[in-house]
Parts: structure tokens; sequence; C-alpha cells
């Protein structure tokens, strides 16, 4: 729920003066990996770079602390780079698997703190995961799966799985909702959800008021059982 609520009100945190800010070290500058370096140096965020390709790196160099030419693969490289001070290691190679699984075995056993590697197979994720990985990601197949979701449900606007039985979804309010309060429409009764949010245009009203009186033009943050919502969506003509 954390990921979602932020990803829709990420102004509100560069508002916050308690945001703390992390290190990070993200080794392979492909697609995913300029992204995700691009996003955590725009958060505040403390961001090293390393690829064995210097034309990769030039672009990114405005929004990092550091940038590293080197093979990850060879322990020395590695360890000139002092993997246990990041808070977060990210692995963002996809193309190479068996280059993968030796760089998140080795950050692991120079003391990296967290690592997370990408993998695009699940017996990658197996294997990547028995030798240090904390956490594997799918960026490719997570984005097809919410674009799925997306466009195949009416009402859907976006959607995120938290897990394989709960789920956010951003979703237009049912037609007898119009005109009422959250209270009166007796959402989280009547359908075991839970609204967490309101987005109106670019302005969104984050955890609203029971009193909250739902528009046509609303969109509803929910959160609850996929079964649940699933159940909700069929509702909403």
């Amino acid at each position: 729920i954390c990921y979602y609520l932020f990803y829709y009100t990420k102004s509100i945190y560069f508002r916050r003066k308690d945001f703390i800010m992390k290190s990070f070290l993200i080794i392979g500058m492909g697609r995913f990996g300029s992204h995700l370096c691009r996003n955590l140096a725009k958060l505040g965020n403390e961001v090293m770079i390393v690829d064995q390709n210097e034309e990769l790196l030039e672009p990114l160099l405005p929004y990092v602390t550091d940038a590293k030419i080197g093979d990850c693969t060879k322990e020395e490289v590695l360890k000139s780079l002092g993997v246990g001070n990041f808070d977060k290691c990210f692995v963002c190679i996809g193309t190479n698997f068996q280059s993968s699984l030796e760089i998140t075995c080795l950050l692991k056993e120079l003391g990296a703190k967290y690592v997370i590697s990408k993998a695009t197979r699940d017996v990658h994720a197996k294997f990547l995961l028995r030798n240090g990985a904390d956490k594997i990601i799918y960026p490719d197949r997570d984005i097809a799966e919410r674009l799925a979701v997306k466009y195949s449900a009416n009402h859907v606007f976006d959607y995120f799985e938290l897990s394989k039985d709960y789920s956010i979804f951003e979703i237009q309010p049912k037609a007898a909702w119009i005109g009422r309060t959250i209270e009166e429409a007796d959402i989280r009764a009547k359908y075991h959800i839970n609204v967490f949010g309101i987005k109106k245009n670019t302005e969104l009203v984050v955890l609203p008021r029971a009193d909250y009186v739902m528009h046509e033009k609303d969109h509803l943050l929910v959160v609850g059982l996929t079964k649940d919502i699933d159940r909700l969506l069929a509702s909403i003509k």
C-alpha cells in the first residue's frame, strides 16, 4: 500500500521535512536501470551507477553522485565500490543471467545489506534467491500484468497487485454513489474494501473523511481482497 500511495503522492513526500535520503548502487544501465536511476535521483537519493559501457553512463551523469565503468562479475571491481555502504543494491542485468547470478552472489559475499535482482524467468529467480538476492523484480512481467488488467476490466484506470490475494485498484464510482458520502455508500460493509484515496484531476485526497461526497469524475483508490474488488467491478454499470 505504501508503494502505491507514494506513486500517487510523490509531491507530498517532496515537501516532507523528515524525508530520509538513501544510498543506492545500480549495476546495469539498460532501459530499466536507467529509468530506476533517474527516478531514485529525483527523489533526492544518492545513486551510484556501474556499467561496462561508458556510453550508457554518460546521459545519467547529471543525476548521480558517482558513476564507474567496470565489469562487476570481477570481485576486485565490486570491492572497490564499497558495496556494504549502500542501503540497497540493484542488479539490473536482464540479458545475461550468468552475469546477474555472479554479481548477486558476490554482492552478498562482500557485505551488501540488501540485494534486489532483476529476473525474466521464474527459474532464474529461484537461482538468484538461493545465491544471495533478498528480493526479485520482474519489471516487464509486472507492467504487462497491470496493463492486461487495466484494459481488460471496465471502469479500471489503474491496478497494482499487493500479493496473491490483495490488490489496489483505481476505479470510477458506482452511479449510486455519486452525490453521496463514503459513509452513506457504506462501501466497506457492503464490499469489504477500503477507500484510501480520491483522485480529482491532478489533486489527490489521501485517506478521505467519511463525509467526503463522491462526484462523477472522481477516481477512487480502493484496497482489499482481489475477489471482493472484482465483485464490486462487476456491479458497476
